[in-house]
């Protein structure tokens, strides 16, 4: 922490403030400094006027594309003037109905990994990091061998020309998602060990259908009966692996 920094207030990082990110921002940012990122001007404001009209401090929010490397380390180098960036929440995304199968790449995949480098630079010691990801990781994964190490180690600048995720052999933005999002996953496990070094831990979680915007675009999209249908099928599939009792009450339809 530079001097200037010391006795700053701790500064939480939210990229991607939509619904599931406020609902972090407002659980973990009291007394603390936010900073929101969003891909537009009226997103970060969109989000930033509620918490400050309720009382969180909220800096200057910023504009950013993750699917570019450059706004992303801009980005962590202005959280970490603000104080110690003890916090950085990850919910940016697209979904499969919003997004061609190069944009999802872009943005799930690749921009998660700017985010996981870029910050392992400025996190505090004693910081964390959580990366959203999604339920849609676990449907067709694991892969083979070959395909999730490379998911895990490639270098990020070389990550979007891995053969495999060539769109004409990806297929559909169902399948660029899928893969992004085991991808996250992949990427969060390899990005502790940077992250370890400074004292700090970062994890991955997987949610089911949460309904924000985001999922009512797919509820409203031409794939609505799979996406209605799919966790369903993926909570049998868990009681199968698992045997437990309380995963099968939990799980079970109706």
């Amino acid at each position: 922490m530079s001097d200037e920094n010391r006795g700053a207030r701790e500064v939480v990082v939210v990229i991607g403030p939509g619904s599931i990110g406020q609902a972090i921002a407002r659980r973990v940012g009291s007394g603390r400094t936010l900073l929101l990122a969003a891909h537009s001007e009226q997103a970060t404001k969109a989000a930033a006027e509620p918490l400050g009209a309720d009382g969180f401090e909220v800096a200057a929010p910023q504009v950013t594309d993750i699917s570019d490397r450059d706004p992303v380390e801009a980005l962590a180098d202005t959280a970490a003037a603000l104080g110690p960036v003890t916090h950085v929440i990850h919910a940016a995304g697209v979904s499969p109905t919003q997004a061609t199968i190069e944009r999802v790449m872009q943005v799930d995949l690749a921009g998660t990994a700017y985010i996981l480098d870029a910050f392992a630079r400025v996190v505090a010691p004693g910081g964390a990091g959580i990366v959203v990801a999604s339920m849609a990781g676990h449907r067709e994964s694991p892969y083979d061998r070959e395909t999730e190490h490379a998911l895990a180690t490639t270098p990020t600048d070389q990550l979007l020309t891995l053969p495999f995720l060539d769109p004409a052999k990806v297929g559909s933005s169902v399948h660029a998602y899928a893969l992004a999002k085991r991808g996250n996953a992949l990427r969060v496990e390899t990005a502790a060990a940077a992250w370890g070094r400074r004292g700090a831990r970062v994890n991955a979680i997987s949610p089911g259908v949460i309904i924000t915007p985001l999922a009512r675009d797919e509820l409203s999209g031409p794939r609505r009966e799979w996406f209605v249908k799919f966790p369903r099928d993926l909570g049998h599939v868990i009681v199968m692996l698992r045997g437990r009792a309380d995963a099968a009450a939990w799980c079970r339809p109706g």
